[in-house]
């Protein structure tokens, strides 16, 4: 299989510190992710004053304020996202954003990212949609809270307007942080994969390590995963997000599956070739047996070592006659 693609979602667990920000990059860069993805968006063209915090950003801020008030306080200017861009450059790792609004959309699209994130909540947003698709950069389409009918009108109006499928991959999604394990569905990608043909994956909100894991046994090419660099610090996305050593610990577990997971021919691997004349048997003489006897059920056997005859060929050596003298329990040969 291609390597998967592991995105660290830093999304706004930067709290609208710009130095932040850029800590959050070189972490992400030494945990090997492949890519670090922020959010952007400017607060008061995405959220009315009057959008409540979902339950899990209530418990998580601790605090009664409105949606707007919430993300007024972290997120960061769109001028700070040229200078991410080019300190990912610099140091050497990938970024994305995700724009939330019209205006991010533009502001994004010149700073040549290799896709356009498109969030599960966008899903539904017909002139976000065809502002994405206009641009014909490659898009990854977050798939949380929808129905399967509602992706396939997303990708009707992705398609109408310019893209292809092989430019569109699909990530399945659960929005709610943390996700319960009995909520996380993960053969749904399987559906995705087989309804719409295109690249699938998955955007986690779990905690802990094992879904994104199990995600790529089950056929994932691209993990996405919200990282912190303290789950303390405040703010809605921390407790539901990964310390740098717990992502650390699942790109080693990734990469160490993507190799497990192999190409499905079955065949003799290398590293057990040698141990076939070890474990396997040979026809062997259970007793002493002289020159011009018949080999018969009474004098032969099977025994390791696997490097004579097979057992396979027991039939056919069945009343065939010695021709010299056998030790017991050595090798049988015609």
């Amino acid at each position: 299989m291609s390597k998967v693609v592991i995105i660290a979602e830093a999304g706004v667990n930067h709290n609208g510190n710009y130095e932040l920000a850029k800590r959050m990059i070189e972490v992400a860069k030494d945990v090997g992710a492949d890519y670090i993805k922020f959010q952007t968006a400017i607060p008061k063209q995405v959220i009315s004053k009057f959008a409540e915090m979902a339950t899990y950003q209530k418990i998580n801020v601790g605090k009664q304020e409105s949606q707007l008030e919430m993300c007024e306080k972290i997120h960061l200017p769109l001028s700070c996202y040229a200078s991410l861009r080019e300190y990912c450059n610099d140091i050497g790792i990938k970024f994305l954003s995700t724009p939330f609004d019209l205006q991010s959309i533009d502001t994004l699209s010149i700073l040549g990212m290799d896709y356009m994130k498109i969030p599960s909540g966008e899903v539904t947003n017909l002139p976000y949609l065809r502002k994405i698709a206009r641009l014909h950069m490659p898009v990854i389409l977050s798939t949380g809270m929808c129905r399967l009918g509602e992706i396939e009108e997303a990708l009707d109006v992705l398609l109408s307007n310019g893209l292809s499928l092989s430019m569109i991959s699909l990530l399945h999604c659960n929005t709610e942080y943390p996700t319960p394990m009995s909520d996380v569905n993960l053969y749904a990608m399987q559906t995705l994969k087989q309804a719409f043909g295109v690249r699938v994956g998955y955007s986690d909100h779990t905690k802990g390590i094992e879904v994104p894991i199990a995600a790529v046994a089950v056929g994932a090419e691209i993990i996405e995963k919200h990282f912190t660099l303290d789950k303390t610090l405040p703010g809605p996305d921390h407790v539901a997000s990964l310390e740098p050593s717990e992502f650390k610990e699942m790109v080693k577990a990734i990469r160490n599956i993507e190799q497990a997971l192999g190409d499905g021919i079955k065949k003799v691997s290398k590293s057990e070739y040698k141990n076939l004349n070890i474990a396997r048997k040979s026809i062997v003489a259970s007793r002493n047996i002289k020159a011009g006897e018949p080999f018969t059920e009474d004098n032969i056997t099977v025994k390791r070592p696997g490097n004579g005859i097979s057992p396979m060929s027991w039939d056919s050596v069945l009343g065939q006659i010695a021709t010299r003298d056998f030790q017991e329990d050595e090798l049988i040969v015609l």
